[in-house]
């Protein structure tokens, strides 16, 4: 426990003397001392310096040894599979975009690896150094079939036999998990949710979704379909059924990336562009932000009170603490989108969660991938007791 309490101080301070270890864990000068000739026996921890420039000689410095344990993660969507690579510290050392747009089906296990190979060859490592793999990918695998559901945008990623054809050629352990499930992780240690055990996350991309955390863990459901909001029927939209089939439900024709580019040419915008849904409906969401009235202001209103719809129901099922709001096409609209949706929240739903935006900006899904492989690994490499 002693071990561990000293591994956690470095990673989260940095580079400490034996002193300071000593102070911070409640231990003696001996048994700091002793701690840190096992760490570094270990290959845990590393010498790393002197302090300079305080009164008194210079004391040793020691910090995580880096190069301990390596994690990887990936981020997949229909467009593309990006890939990292980081150390037991948590530092990004290796990163890798694949493109994959119109790549046949039967490709996945070779998608995958080529992803991972490419991160692995830029942090300079080789794929037997990364103790283990998480993947992320819309939908959810079912625990009990181990099959992708809630995706059917997500070609080849539905085989029976994909996991264990991943397992056959990947060296160490891989896990899967839901993107927006790891949005969350990510935001929990280390973004805007941080500290937070019993909050929600609203993502809205190119799909619609949502993560809960309860008692501080995921909530994932008994299919692992937890949090696939899009498919929630709301007011303001006709009732859709055989959603799976359709791959939409009221909140995402609500609310959903697709509906705002649909809303601007109502309101009368004109060049609203065309391209993917979620790019166009950032740039749309982001314009309105800055509009103090006209159709721009009507844009922001309508869109802050489709996302209020549905996260009043969530609300009333789950008296979160915490809302956080996250996705490009959220984040676009900014202070102004955030005080409106909290307006109509606050008028629709019983109780009043605090909202804010999420702070974990770039590759969100990919750092909490790489969040939730390194808990793993530290739990696993930092156990000296084995």
């Amino acid at each position: 426990m002693n071990d561990r309490a000293a591994l956690d101080l470095l990673l989260a301070h940095g580079p400490l003397s034996r002193t300071k270890i000593g102070k911070l864990t409640g231990l003696s000068k001996p048994t700091a001392s002793q701690l840190l000739a096992r760490l570094e026996a270990a290959g845990l921890v590393v010498a790393t310096g002197t302090t300079e420039g305080r009164p008194g000689p210079n004391a040793q410095l020691y910090a995580v040894n880096s190069r301990a344990a390596f994690a990887a993660g990936l981020d997949v969507t229909p467009q593309r599979i990006r890939a990292a690579v980081a150390d037991i510290t948590g530092a990004t050392v290796g990163e890798f975009e694949l493109k994959t747009p119109g790549r046949r089906a039967a490709s996945v296990v070779r998608q995958v690896t080529e992803a991972l190979d490419g991160a692995v060859k830029a942090a300079g490592v080789t794929r037997s150094d990364v103790h283990r793999l998480v993947i992320g990918t819309p939908g959810a695998f079912d625990p009990s079939t181990g099959r992708l559901r809630y995706a059917s945008h997500l070609p080849g990623w539905h085989s029976p036999t994909l996991l264990d054809e991943l397992a056959a050629v990947l060296p160490m352990p891989v896990e899967y998990e839901n993107d927006v499930n790891l949005a969350a992780v990510a935001e929990q240690r280390v973004g805007a949710a941080h500290g937070h055990e019993n909050f929600v996350l609203l993502w809205n991309e190119e799909g619609l979704g949502a993560a809960v955390v309860i008692g501080g863990r995921l909530h994932r459901g008994f299919t692992g379909g937890a949090g696939e909001v899009g498919f929630l029927p709301v007011p303001g939209t006709p009732l859709v059924r055989r959603v799976t089939k359709a791959n939409s439900g009221g909140f995402q024709e609500l609310a959903g990336a697709q509906a705002l580019p649909r809303l601007a040419r109502e309101l009368g915008i004109e060049g609203v562009g065309h391209g993917p849904h979620a790019d166009v409906a950032t740039a749309l969401v982001s314009r309105a932000a800055g509009a103090e009235s006209g159709p721009y202001r009507e844009l922001l209103d309508a869109y802050a009170t489709g996302l209020a719809t549905g996260l009043a129901s969530m609300v009333a099922v789950l008296d979160p603490e915490l809302v956080v709001l996250s996705g490009d096409v959220i984040t676009a609209g900014g202070e102004p989108l955030l005080e409106r949706v909290q307006a109509e929240l606050t008028e629709l739903a019983a109780s009043r969660p605090r909202l804010v935006l999420g702070s974990v900006r770039e590759h969100p899904v990919l750092r909490g991938a790489l969040e939730s492989a390194l808990a793993t690994t530290r739990d696993e490499i930092f156990d000296t007791s084995r």
